[in-house]
């Protein structure tokens, strides 16, 4: 089969058998080709999805072209203790004040006598506690106590300070479900979705009856065995789920100040990411689909309930549509298409591949590399220091490589090569690696890209906003290394000057109302 045509060939997806059927759904309504390994080599695929974590080899042996579903490591922030322990290491180090969003954890049995020191302390008080398995899911083994005489357990549990004063909807308990897509963690790159799910109790809160799952657990798992699931509840509806377009619109019906409290979540999130972003090795072959768990309180305070390695992705009611939306959006982040050139523009032999050092190829467009290559790395770039390489995937002269009627410049991962001699025409310019979806830059910071400025992420796509990096400072603290505390005090001059704008408008509302009186 010729270049062009392989150029156009369907791309191939490979799927985990935990995977969700509605990715497959999604890829093969988009035209892709699922993997048959009676059929096809070993690594001839694009996307490799899997529910659980890859082992350590699947990310050695990725091509450029190929991605995978979980960044390396990142399971460390699902499992609720090692959430608990991270978030209190970084309180400890950067502060109560931003570290805030998390209720007051114990991890038992360790922390036992530490828990029983603040249970003392608030004896009388009309304080209760939740206790959750480390390692569950779905809600499953979930209990609410105040007395500890009730607290039992034969595994790691999380007891927490239980948030009993949560913002309710016609008397409904209720959850958020936030998908936010990680697409690099070096540099730290956070897009959150503008979709989502509200998980509704079915049974009206009461705090006089903390046994009741059905009054005080959200998870959908749960709530669609209670008697009043498909009884229209008032305000609720059937169900129990709402999507997040419908929330926002309640919301303005009571007049709440959204984007102060979006932002807040939006801090959240990347406050509990950079608690595992210094620890995740650098992959450009991952992204990462993580569910947020989020309660808000009657304050409008938005805590932090748990983050979901693999969140479910099931289509159980109609408001479970948006999540196949969501997987397109997702595959469009990863813009595949372009990627995916590489394994067809470059033959795969060890022989057309550029040393690590110098991940850049020059490809001649009428014909693809193969035969006997004499041009190395030095060759092509005068200026390299790179002594001993293997050879270059093409063998033309370097007056003939700087035609663009006849070469094409393509991307490799890892991008490392920066010399400004060897780029010095406008010809080699690349295209974006996130395309935006039209042609109006994004405010703020976003930049044209070049070859020098590979790290600029496009505002925007589908229903994918980017929440971080949101200004230069933090695109630049974003590098490897990780500048933790820049990136905490950009957050809270960001929230601080929405609190400002948020009370200034709340002041001018009230002086309007006055005056009308």
């Amino acid at each position: 089969m010729s270049a062009r045509t392989r150029v156009n060939a369907p791309l191939v997806f490979r799927l985990h058998e935990n995977a969700p059927d509605v990715v497959r759904e999604v890829l093969l309504e988009r035209g892709w080709e699922e993997f048959d390994p009676e059929e096809q080599e070993e690594g001839d695929w694009n996307l490799y999805w899997s529910s659980s974590a890859f082992r350590s080899s699947d990310y050695k042996t990725l091509s450029p072209w190929q991605r995978l579903n979980h960044h390396p490591r990142t399971a460390r922030i699902s499992r609720k203790d090692c959430l608990a322990r991270n978030l209190r290491r970084m309180r400890g180090a950067y502060g109560p004040a931003l570290y805030d969003f998390s209720p007051v954890s114990f991890i038992l049995p360790n922390d036992y006598i530490r828990f029983l020191e603040e249970y003392t302390k608030n004896k009388g008080k009309c304080v209760y506690w939740i206790c959750k398995p480390a390692d569950l899911s779905r809600g499953r083994g979930i209990f609410i106590f105040k007395d500890i005489k009730r607290l039992t357990y034969d595994s790691i549990v999380i007891v927490q300070k239980y948030i009993s004063d949560p913002f309710l909807i016609s008397g409904y308990k209720f959850d958020l479900r936030v998908y936010v897509c990680v697409t690099s963690f070096s540099p730290l790159t956070i897009y959150m979705h503008q979709e989502g799910l509200v998980r509704f109790a079915t049974e009206k809160y009461d705090l006089a009856s903390p046994d009741n799952p059905f009054s005080h657990l959200t998870n959908t798992s749960i709530n669609k065995f209670g008697l009043f699931y498909a009884t229209g509840k008032e305000r609720v509806g059937k169900g129990c789920k709402w999507s997040i377009s419908k929330f926002r619109n309640f919301l303005h019906s009571q007049d709440v100040n959204q984007g102060l409290l979006w932002q807040k979540i939006s801090n959240m999130v990347t406050l509990t990411l950079l608690t595992v972003a210094p620890s995740v090795p650098s992959s450009t072959n991952c992204v990462e689909l993580f569910g947020v768990d989020i309660l808000i309180d009657s304050n409008l305070k938005p805590w932090l309930l748990e983050v979901n390695y693999s969140p479910a992705l099931s289509l159980d009611c109609p408001v479970d549509r948006m999540v196949k939306g969501l997987i397109n959006d997702l595959i469009d982040l990863m813009n595949f298409r372009m990627r995916d050139r590489l394994r067809w523009k470059c033959c795969l032999h060890t022989s057309c591949l550029v040393p690590e050092k110098e991940q850049v190829l020059f490809i001649p467009k009428h014909q693809s590399c193969s035969g006997n290559l004499k041009k190395t790395p030095s060759n092509l770039f005068p200026n390299s220091k790179t002594k001993g390489a293997s050879e270059a995937p093409c063998h033309y002269s370097r007056n003939e490589l700087a035609d663009p009627e006849l070469c094409e410049l393509v991307l490799c991962s890892n991008l490392k090569h920066k010399n400004p001699k060897c780029f010095s025409s406008k010809r080699f310019r690349l295209p974006s690696i996130y395309p935006p979806k039209s042609s109006q830059k994004p405010p703020g910071f976003l930049k044209d890209q070049t070859i020098h400025d590979m790290t600029v992420p496009c505002h925007r796509v589908g229903d994918f906003i980017l929440t971080y990096p949101f200004n230069e400072v933090t695109q630049k603290a974003s590098q490897d290394p990780l500048d933790v505390r820049t990136i905490m005090h950009e957050l809270h001059k960001l929230t601080s000057r929405l609190t400002s704008a948020h009370g200034d408008a709340k002041k001018q509302r009230q002086r309007r109302y006055f005056s009308q009186e």
